[in-house]
């Protein structure tokens, strides 16, 4: 089994059946609507014991990142905002796995990346990510670009990554941005 050509993901870091759907947020089912926003909220408002208002307004416009393993069960996602929503930049946000260490919050990241760069032509991406987990986005070439602070009481810090000039990967251990 080999990756299609172009592909973000990769066979060797695709988790076995694992499925990933990207569209824009005006074409999500009902259903798919539902397990995005229950995911969401089973993660960021119950797991991390955050109440925050989620609903905010940017999801319209937006593309919709889902990640499903093997038993159809929806296990990551992410929403690809367009320039100026966020930041001037294109951004990633609510980035969410429901089952941690298996891959699906790296396949989520790798779709939504492409997408930025194919639908917004993004040459710049940033983030707001959790500081716990610096780490994980820094493997995709994200940096530190803020200093830490607090949204809904969990420390955040900004994060950028440069897509310009790109290697033709996202990841897995291989070079981004400039080489």
């Amino acid at each position: 089994m080999s990756a299609n050509p172009g592909s973000p993901m990769m066979t060797d870091v695709m988790p076995d059946g694992c499925r990933v759907t990207s569209k824009p947020f005006e074409e999500l089912t009902v259903t798919e609507l539902y397990e995005m926003l229950r995911l969401r909220s089973e993660v960021f408002v119950v797991e991390q014991e955050c109440a925050y208002q989620d609903i905010d307004g940017k999801d319209p416009g937006s593309w919709q990142v889902m990640v499903f393993d093997d038993s159809g069960e929806l296990v990551a996602g992410l929403r690809v905002l367009r320039p100026g929503v966020s930041f001037p930049d294109a951004s990633l946000g609510r980035v969410v796995t429901r089952i941690r260490g298996k891959g699906y919050g790296a396949v989520a990241m790798r779709e939504g990346i492409r997408i930025a760069r194919e639908q917004y032509g993004a040459k710049t991406l940033r983030i707001e990510a959790q500081c716990h987990a610096i780490g994980f986005y820094e493997r995709f070439g994200f940096r530190v670009d803020s200093a830490e602070f607090l949204e809904d009481g969990i420390p955040h810090v900004e994060m950028v990554m440069n897509l310009i000039p790109w290697t033709g990967d996202y990841g897995g251990g291989l070079q981004i941005g400039p080489a």
